[in-house]
């Protein structure tokens, strides 16, 4: 919808906004004080997730870590399964959580009270400060409860003559009577909080409080966008009564006269709300602009170019200018290395099966359904379900066998187009899977959230000759990992396998098959973890299906990580060759690997065509630190 709306840069609002500075109010948001040292709502959105799932899981909040990526992606699994809290990018979401972890006001007044404390003005909030003391803006509007933008007013007012001088005026939502005073009397500038003060008793926070916007500063927020245009900064748009506000200016006569600006870093991630509402005042007939620009210092930076202050004023705050992250350089131009710089852990897949045996069935069959009646028959097909018909690897014998109550009946081939049918995606990726660990010394281990393979180690009972192969393939694994394989965690004795997580991935077009080195540990049921899978060798690997999903903590998390802890680049470097080497063994150019190993007339059999290099990348440019021998 943002497609319709015009938009424009930083430097061409600021040159629009210069000519009449007093024709346009602001409006902040949350992220105009990000640079103060204030966190935004989706920073509190994060710590405030933190707090419910520490809780939840019973443990420590000073052990989550919001920022790290794995902590991220637990709790965000966490939240996805327990419906706690409205799904993420809600407008609803800050109000819920909020509220969650501080259901009395009190408390979130104290939490606010403590968050505003650590903020200073910014470079943003001291321009529109020096803009509001030389009377070049004259209605300020925010959602914050910080005191920023009346502090940077203040100080500028203070290198002013008293006679010169222009308070604001500040109303918060109890304050309201000051407001409509000051709207009233046209007594600018003018401070509005339309969500409170931090020193107000009265602050809206929760989804109730937020739902309904107080009568009297609704009225002069309506009012003052009857008069004036309106540029929002920082602001998200998830407060549906601001929002509410703003939309039932658009039904008088000439709504937001001087235009609408939303500034944004990226039009794309705007919300819902906000592209409706700026839709909406397009097609009245106001002026709306959307300003790419990634900060509310940039933005105040270009105006700050344009709009003539006071010297005293504009020297003050020309001082504080930040200094600019991006500088031009002169990149060295010469010829770009020949040798790689990065390994990744992938491997090229330069084909894929292109179709599958096609059974028809009399009844319909999820595949979990289906996956189900082929184990109960020893029938080790790989399976996937669309409708009445699925689409299957493996004997054709076997598989009318195993389908025979349900009346499955070959019907030919179905194609697979993995870039359109996720059953399609799922059935390759599993297939390659099995692929990969058929005659070598692996184990398939298929879950929901991903399929890995594991080294198999020796069992009482072995054939000589297959435990000879197997010491004899793992090798160069072995040398790369620098001790065992497979064995049992020190002092908890349970059993742990060296493995891959297996990706089958499609990047620029091309399909990779990734493998990311993990060591795998089997805790038992009464751990509250997945279970122990028993071990495996190549004739009944697919025993591994479908583990229950891990819950809790990991009593081996810190056993596995100081394994891993002394592997540095060297090490990584000869563990990924080691496993390239291993899923590709062949004598060939390029490794064939099937799945099943089925004639033409068995049935249909998936084979891949795998490259045995892994991909590489390149410097773009030749430089001393790239000839480098350690």
């Amino acid at each position: 919808m943002t497609q319709a709306i015009p938009t424009m840069t930083s430097r061409e609002f600021a040159t629009a906004f210069a000519l009449r500075p007093n024709l346009v109010g602001w409006f902040l948001g949350a992220g105009a004080s990000a640079a103060s040292g204030i966190p935004t709502g989706y920073a509190m959105i994060r710590d405030f997730k933190a707090e419910i799932f520490a809780r939840s899981e019973r443990i420590s909040k000073r052990d989550v870590d919001s920022g790290d990526q794995v902590w991220i992606d637990r709790m965000d699994q966490f939240f996805r399964r327990t419906s706690l809290l409205p799904p993420d990018g809600d407008p609803n979401e800050y109000a819920a959580a909020f509220e969650m972890v501080y259901p009395q006001e009190r408390h979130r007044r104290q939490y606010i009270d403590d968050k505003v404390r650590l903020g200073t003005p910014c470079y943003g909030h001291k321009v529109l400060g020096a803009m509001m003391a030389a009377r070049k803006v004259d209605c300020v509007f925010t959602t914050n409860f910080d005191p920023l933008v009346e502090d940077a007013a203040l100080a500028a007012n203070q290198l002013l003559s008293i006679a010169d001088q222009k308070r604001p005026t500040v109303a918060a939502i109890d304050s309201g009577e000051r407001a409509m005073r000051c709207l009233n009397e046209s007594d600018w500038p003018l401070v509005a909080k339309l969500h409170g003060d931090y020193q107000s008793v009265a602050m809206k926070n929760t989804w109730a409080e937020l739902e309904k916007q107080d009568g009297a500063m609704e009225h002069v927020l309506v009012e003052a966008s009857k008069r004036f245009g309106l540029v929002f900064v920082g602001y998200s748009g998830r407060d549906a009564s601001v929002m509410q506000a703003l939309t039932s200016v658009l039904k008088y006569p000439s709504p937001f006269p001087n235009g609408l600006y939303w500034v944004t870093g990226s039009p794309s991630k705007l919300l819902p709300a906000v592209t409706d509402f700026l839709t909406a005042a397009h097609h009245a007939g106001v002026d709306v602009q959307i300003v790419e620009c990634a900060t509310f210092d940039e933005l105040a930076s270009d105006v700050l170019k344009h709009v003539d202050l006071p010297k005293v004023l504009f020297d003050i705050v020309d001082q504080g200018r930040p200094a600019p992250r991006l500088e031009r350089v002169n990149l060295p131009a010469g010829k770009a290395q020949d040798f790689p710089v990065l390994r990744y852990s992938a491997l090229l897949i330069d084909s894929l099966p292109r179709v599958a045996r096609r059974v028809v069935l009399a009844q319909a069959l999820s595949t979990p359904e289906a996956r189900a009646m082929l184990k109960a028959n020893d029938c080790r097909a790989r399976v996937a379900a669309h409708g009445r018909e699925l689409a299957v690897f493996g004997k054709d014998e076997e598989i009318v066998a195993a389908l025979a109550s349900v009346g499955g009946q070959l019907a030919g081939t179905v194609e697979l187009n993995p870039t359109q049918d996720s059953w399609a995606l799922g059935l390759l990726y599993e297939a390659l899977t099995k692929a990969l660990s058929r005659q070598r010394p692996l184990m398939p281990r298929y879950k929901r959230a991903g399929h890995s393979l594991l080294c198999s180690g020796s069992r009482e009972g072995d054939d000589p000759t297959w435990t000879r192969e197997r010491e004899q393939k793992l090798a160069q694994l072995r040398t790369a990992y620098e001790g065992n394989l497979v064995g049992t965690v020190p002092k908890l004795d349970f059993p742990f396998h060296e493995g891959v997580d297996v990706k089958l991935e499609l990047i620029e077009d091309r399909w990779w098959c990734g493998f990311e080195p993990y060591t795998f540990v089997d805790i038992p049921r009464e751990h509250n973890q997945q279970a122990a899978p028993a071990e495996a060798t190549s004739a009944d690997q697919d025993a591994l299906e479908m583990p229950t999903e891990r819950r809790g903590g990991d009593p081996a998390g810190d056993w596995r990580r100081e394994r891993w802890a002394t592997k540095y680049n060297k090490q990584w470097g000869a563990i990924i060759n080691a496993w390239a080497k291993l899923l590709t063994a062949s004598d060939d150019e390029m490794c064939t690997v099937r799945a099943f190993g089925l004639r033409e007339e068995e049935g249909v059999d998936a084979v891949f065509t795998i490259s045995k290099v892994t991909a590489w990348s390149r410097p773009g440019h030749a430089h001393p630190y790239f000839d480098r021998t350690r």
